[in-house]
């Protein structure tokens, strides 16, 4: 079976093992395992545009990739904002909502396969992902920086623009919270003849 798994599905595979290492390394609680997460996240972030666009270009778009894509995103994502509200950089009803909204259309999406249809992320989802993923980063960066003993000016710059009382984390924080329920709700209105039946 692994023989049959093309190039972008590796790719999303791979997410998974970068998702894994990331929570390993973050739950260590230092300036440089925050380093190495920021920097593990970032590289899993990026695998999720890399797979997608391998996939349209090689013109190897398959049902499997359709619905692992959005799901090792989910897993990628919620890992991150449970560690955020861990940390105290997060609410917990926000990341309460966000691991409810995932689960409901991950339910959504099976409901789908059953039927023999395959829900793929749609605009907004999308959207929501680019908001959720800005805002990880810039707190990952934050406890980068901000926990170095002699941070310099460049890091010290960085970790002023990624602080969480600034503008960056506010704006990126609640555009996710509002494309969350917008795009969740648009996969139940779109998807309600699968319910309804």
């Amino acid at each position: 079976m692994l023989g049959r798994v093309n190039l972008p599905n590796a790719i999303t595979f791979s997410r998974l093992v970068l998702t894994v290492a990331f929570v390993i390394v973050v739950s260590r609680e230092s300036a440089t395992h925050y380093g190495i997460g920021l920097a593990l996240f970032s590289i899993a972030a990026a695998t999720d545009f890399l797979d997608g666009w391998l996939a349209r270009r090689m013109g190897l778009v398959t049902p499997l990739g359709k619905l692992m894509d959005p799901l090792v995103d989910k897993i990628l994502v919620c890992s991150a904002f449970v560690f955020f509200s861990a940390a105290g950089l997060c609410p917990v009803w926000i990341t309460a909502l966000i691991l409810g909204r995932e689960f409901l259309v991950t339910g959504l999406r099976q409901v789908a396969v059953e039927a023999g249809e395959v829900l793929a992320a749609d605009t907004l989802g999308k959207w929501k992902t680019t908001f959720q993923l800005t805002y990880l980063i810039t707190g990952l960066v934050w406890l980068t920086f901000s926990n170095l003993d002699d941070p310099g000016a460049l890091a010290g710059f960085l970790a002023s623009l990624a602080s969480p009382d600034g503008w960056l984390m506010r704006i990126s924080l609640w555009a996710a919270v509002a494309l969350t329920v917008v795009s969740g709700y648009n996969y139940f209105h779109n998807s309600r003849h699968l319910i309804l039946k």
